[in-house]
């Protein structure tokens, strides 16, 4: 199992979130569930290597 951190939020009725590591990429679904559903489908998405460009936050760690 893989543990992926997410951000998301409820606005208008409906859930927004993203992916930690991909701030840029958001989705929404009308429920929460949804929205994780759509989260995941996301991260299939970014991390498939298909789609070219894809930004991701990382870590730098400094002498």
């Amino acid at each position: 199992m893989q543990v992926i951190k997410i951000v998301v939020w409820e606005e208008a009725g409906g859930w927004l979130g993203y992916l930690q590591e991909y701030p840029d990429y958001w989705t929404q679904g009308e429920t929460l569930k949804d929205l994780k559903d759509n989260l995941q489908d996301l991260f299939l998405d970014v991390t498939s290597g298909t789609i070219p460009g894809i930004r991701k936050v990382e870590e730098l760690v400094l002498p």
